[in-house]
């Protein structure tokens, strides 16, 4: 009995011993069970989450090219399209709000996913409604205003940012996963190992465990490979894992095609390989892993560099890694290349700074972002007074109001109404000071969203102008209509003002299709460009160079031919201004008979030796008589001046003046009958000397003018240098006489052309010459200024020419309006020099 009892006794106490050893299994099997479980779970609902965040961005995108499909063709199929994926849209924003009830972060961000979606669809609905009732065109404007790409860009970067970070929770819950998996195993092995020293039965329980870890750890590596693929179908963002070290662990697609290294290359590498020299000894990458672990993400802009050592501008974000305890597990950086956005911005900021009017930029905030030079100087402020602060303290009324703070329509709307129209608004100077101004919108697309581009321009002198425009056109209009051509008057912005019947015939315009119009629509080069839109004199200073003179322009008719003009210009002084009144003749029957004219020319230069030997004669035999009428007209102003009453000291002077030009154009007319055709034999000279005897007779002008003129080494040739002189004489003292405000600079070179010529060029900067008149500078007396403003007789051009030609070689001149000129003359090599 005592033998059966303890029998009894050890088998309850092995049964017993078995039954603990099948709790404590069961408890550790059933522990391991649960965290693979709970892991999967939370793996799975990661994957649902993002699943679902891309389903929602993919309903939107939908909707948005339902409503952009609609506004072009119109077509139902796209209204039906675009019901559906709203309807789906808001399905998949429930589910993810749902799914993300339990992070704060998620829920915080979910109110701004549904406002942008609420947004986005407003403004489907928007373009759905125009193109109903307006029609494709307005439609297309406001889908081309980029107010739907701005809130599209807005729900993508908050998808992203939930994106990420079901990425972080993933990277914790995979890394906590697998330590819970670690601490099963142990628990196990001794579990099995206790179970197979005290009964069979136990076995059975480790079985099943087992079973249920392979299970486990095959759901681990399925939801690995997953969001493995999942990393690697990224190819605009490099996104990888590090060690605590800052050691790469992960390589996606993405970051192979940004950075240049393959995964075998990188991985096991510190990622400081990606930072310059300078800012390695810096420290500058041990920092930002300092910075994320202690905050938990970095986020900086710098340069970063590639495996083949080229540079690229780089937005950077490093995110720490920690389990539930806290520890460090590592870092994720998320990095993409925005060189172009950076590339563009300083393009931009290059245009502003060109651009002849005041310019501003303003973000969606009514904040300014950008300014140029001119906004400062029409403001009176400096660019870091105004930069960040708001529009409403330069545009108090108007600007910010209807564009940014209107609350019953966004900033599109705005857009889309204002938009390529002038708007009239009041700025404020830095001093209080308002002042009148016309402002140019036009949008601008960035990565921050649509901004507003604002050209503005002081019109205080045209509004003042605009109080006498009635009253100056009921005093002119009687003499337009007088007038036997057509008359225009345009003002100083280029806008046609005033015209009369003959102009309206001309062009085919009724009076009111042209009044308010600018000039280039009916004469569309030439006009409008030299004496209205030139940002570099004023009108008055134009005209003051044309005036007196015909200008043979093109003109275009309402329906779109040309025909030949001759505009005769003249100053109209008004209470707004210099305006130009413009007398218009359709010289299209005078053309015809230049082009007859132009066939005589042949015949009449075959005796245009006899015509230089006369000119030669007749002005050397007119010398003799005029030096003696020259001598005592300058005898009778230097005894009688002042004895005489005023207008005989007039008249007087005028004698003198008038027998001053005569003898300088008779001399003028000696030299021109003269040039090139000496028999003078041709010998190597030295060009260089003789620029410096052509300069030394230009002392005088020289000094007067305070010019500096520079040259280079100039080269030996064959030729005259006697007419030679007299080349560089005329082209250097024009350059001189035609000076702008600018102290005159002229610099002389030569080149050679293909080892054949010696091309010599004079450059000036000078006034300019525009390029019609390239051809008739070198015809003999021909001038583009009145006397009054620049003495000579037009025939030392003419001269150059005529030598340069008899010398073997060509002249020409490459110049524009107030840009200096360039002279070009050639000279053939010869005897191999």
């Amino acid at each position: 009995m005592k033998t059966n009892s303890l029998s009894n006794r050890k088998v309850q106490l092995a049964l017993g011993a078995a039954i603990l050893a099948l709790l404590v299994l069961g408890v550790t099997s059933y522990r391991a069970i649960a965290s693979s479980t709970e892991s999967e779970r939370v793996v799975r609902h990661t994957h649902e989450v993002l699943e679902k965040l891309q389903n929602l961005l993919s309903a939107m995108e939908s909707i948005e090219s339902s409503y952009r499909g609609f506004a072009l063709t119109g077509k139902e199929s796209y209204l039906d399209s675009y019901r559906v994926s709203i309807v789906s849209a808001g399905q998949d924003e429930a589910t993810v709000r749902n799914l993300t009830v339990d992070n704060p972060k998620q829920q915080i961000l979910i109110p701004t996913l549904g406002r942008l979606a609420a947004q986005k669809i407003q403004f489907g609905e928007r373009i759905i409604s125009l193109r109903q009732k307006t029609g494709m065109e307005a439609a297309a404007d406001a889908v081309r205003s980029g107010t739907g790409d701005r809130a599209m860009g807005e729900f993508q970067d908050v998808v992203r940012q939930m994106h990420d970070e079901e990425l972080r929770l993933l990277i914790l819950r995979d890394a906590d996963a697998k330590r819970h998996l670690g601490q099963t195993k142990i628990v196990l092995i001794l579990g099995t190992v206790l179970g197979l020293l005290i009964a069979a039965a136990s076995g059975w329980s480790v079985q099943s465990d087992s079973i249920q870890r392979g299970l486990a750890q095959e759901a681990l590596r399925n939801q690995e490979e997953k969001y493995r693929l999942l990393i690697d179908g990224v190819q605009d963002y490099a996104i990888f894992t590090l060690d605590p070290h800052g050691m790469v662990a992960s390589w996606n697609a993405g970051a192979e095609r940004i950075k240049g290294y393959k995964a075998d290359e990188i991985i096991g590498q510190n990622f400081s390989r990606f930072y310059l020299q300078s800012d390695i000894d810096q420290g500058k990458p041990k920092e930002e892993l300092l910075i994320a672990a202690a905050g938990g993400r970095s986020e900086t802009e710098h340069w970063r560099v590639r495996k083949d050592g080229s540079r690229f501008w780089a937005n950077v974000v490093i995110t720490a890694a920690r389990n539930s305890s806290g520890t460090l597990l590592g870092f994720s950086e998320i990095s993409r290349d925005i060189s172009e956005r950076k590339e563009t911005e300083a393009k931009y900021r290059g245009l502003l700074e060109a651009a002849p009017d005041a310019m501003v930029v303003v973000n969606q905030d009514g904040e300014i972002v950008l300014l140029n030079v001119q906004a400062e100087k029409q403001f009176a402020y400096h660019r870091d007074e105004l930069v960040g602060q708001k529009v409403k303290n330069i545009i108090p009324e108007g600007f910010a109001e209807r564009l940014l703070a209107d609350g019953l329509r966004s900033v599109e709307d705005a857009l889309a109404q204002q938009i390529g129209t002038g708007i009239e608004l009041t700025g404020r100077r830095k001093d209080g000071s308002d002042f009148p101004i016309e402002i140019m919108l036009s949008p601008l697309e960035s990565t921050e969203g649509i901004l507003v581009t604002a050209a503005i321009r002081d019109i205080t002198v045209r509004k003042a102008a605009e109080k006498h425009l009635a009253q100056m056109e009921g005093r002119y209009r009687g003499l337009l209509e007088a007038a036997p051509d057509a008359m225009v008057v345009v003002n100083q912005d280029g806008e046609i003002v005033l015209l009369n019947v003959q102009a309206e015939k001309q062009f085919g315009y009724r009076r009111d299709e042209l009044v308010g119009q600018k000039v280039k629509n009916i004469i569309p080069e030439g006009f409008a460009e030299r004496l209205i839109a030139d940002g570099t004199r004023t009108a008055a200073e134009a005209v003051a160079q044309q005036i007196g003179t015909g200008i043979e322009l093109k003109g275009r008719r309402k329906y779109g031919s040309e025909f030949p003009i001759e505009i005769m210009l003249s100053p109209l002084e008004s209470p707004e201004g210099i305006l130009v009144t413009a007398a218009i003749r359709d010289i299209t029957e005078r053309k015809k008979s230049e082009q007859h004219l132009v066939e005589t020319v042949g015949e009449l230069k075959r005796s245009n030796d006899e015509l230089q030997q006369f000119a030669y004669v007749a002005s050397h035999d007119l010398q003799e008589p005029l030096r003696m009428v020259a001598s005592y007209t300058q005898l009778l102003a230097k005894r009688y001046k002042g004895r005489l009453d005023s207008e005989a000291d007039e008249f007087i002077a005028y004698a003198v003046d008038g027998s001053t030009r005569m003898q300088g154009l008779i001399q003028d007319l000696l030299a021109y009958s003269r040039s090139g055709t000496n028999e003078k034999a041709l010998r190597e000279i030295s060009t260089e000397k003789t620029l410096k005897d052509a300069l030394s007779n230009l002392r005088a002008t020289i000094q007067e003018s305070d010019a500096l003129v520079t040259h280079d080494s100039l080269p030996a040739v064959t030729s005259d240098d006697t007419q030679l002189v007299q080349v560089f004489q005329n082209l250097v003292g024009n350059a001189i006489k035609y000076r702008s405000a600018e102290v005159p600079h002229v610099h002389v070179s030569a080149t050679k052309n293909g080892g054949k010529d010696w091309i010599f060029s004079v450059r000036d900067n000078g006034l300019g010459i525009d390029p019609q008149y390239f051809q008739r500078i070198f015809v003999l007396f021909q001038r583009l200024h009145g006397r009054e403003q620049f003495k000579g007789t037009g025939i030392g051009l003419t001269i150059c020419k005529k030598i340069v030609e008899r010398l073997g070689g060509r002249i020409w001149v490459e110049s524009q309006p107030e840009k200096g000129s360039i002279f070009y003359f050639s000279l053939p090599e010869r005897d191999g020099k």
